[in-house]
């Protein structure tokens, strides 16, 4: 836990929860969320990049934590991922995009229940991209979009990829509007032995790319939530979403009974 000395007066919102990307371990954050809801903790506002930016968009759009999990258990990579001629990233991702067009009822932001932020990396400008209104499944689909895997998504003339390329941890695009931080990392900075599988060193390269941007942001938390674990699952270990889920849940139950912020 970190705490920061500012002045809370004149902010828009009491609490602000932010949403690192992950991969499968962001069903850590709704675990988390689960034990935040426990507390009797609701963010007033939402911040998620990649998996943090569905995570987020979903409880935003009214489904319980327990849901959220529900919709991810069991599922595979292959159901949503449809491989293709890489000219522009090896795998389709039009099927999730339905995917979650069946699933989040609100069709723009401004239909959600809690407002929420989505970080996104402008390919063509080389900078972070913050939506925050108007269509909401696109930029979902741009904060997830993870370079050489999926193709960048377009919005507006613009290319869009995983937000987690410039900003994994998007605690800075709330700290300025917020009395209280709570950044939830799914994605702690472990160099531990890992699979020299295709699938493994895709994993491990976009853990160190995606880990070196989040340190400030860290520094930013009033309570950080970072289970230490999280770091022995990669970012495609599907088959292991509900020990996730619980790790998240448990890690920040643990969390919350020694903090003196809550």
């Amino acid at each position: 836990m970190i705490s920061n000395q500012r002045n809370p007066k004149n902010k828009t919102y009491k609490t602000g929860i932010a949403l690192s990307g992950g991969g499968i371990k962001g069903l850590c954050h709704a675990g988390a969320l689960k034990a935040l809801d426990e507390y009797g903790i609701k963010p007033d506002i939402i911040s998620g990049v990649s998996a943090g930016a569905i995570i987020g968009a979903l409880y935003a759009d009214g489904y319980t934590p327990d849901e959220i999990g529900e919709i991810f258990y069991d599922i595979t990579f292959s159901k949503f991922a449809k491989i293709q001629f890489p000219v522009d990233g090896l795998f389709q991702i039009d099927l999730f995009k339905e995917f979650l067009q069946e699933k989040i009822k609100a069709r723009t932001f401004e239909e959600l229940s809690i407002p929420l932020r989505i970080v996104a990396t402008d390919l063509d400008r080389g900078r972070t991209k913050v939506f925050e209104k108007g269509t909401l499944i696109d930029p979902i689909m741009a904060s997830s979009s993870l370079p050489i895997l999926f193709k960048p998504i377009v919005i507006n003339g613009v290319h869009y990829v995983d937000g987690g390329v410039l900003k994994n941890f998007p605690v800075g695009t709330i700290y300025p509007d917020c009395q209280l931080i709570i950044g939830i990392n799914a994605s702690p900075f472990v160099a531990k032995e890992y699979s020299k599988s295709l699938r493994g060193i895709i994993g491990r390269t976009y853990h160190f790319m995606s880990k070196a941007n989040i340190l400030q942001d860290k520094a930013l938390c009033d309570i950080l939530i970072e289970p230490e674990n999280m770091a022995s699952y990669e970012t495609f270990d599907i088959e292991k979403s509900r020990e996730i889920f619980k790790l998240g849940y448990e890690s920040t139950k643990e969390i919350l009974y020694h903090s003196n912020k809550v």
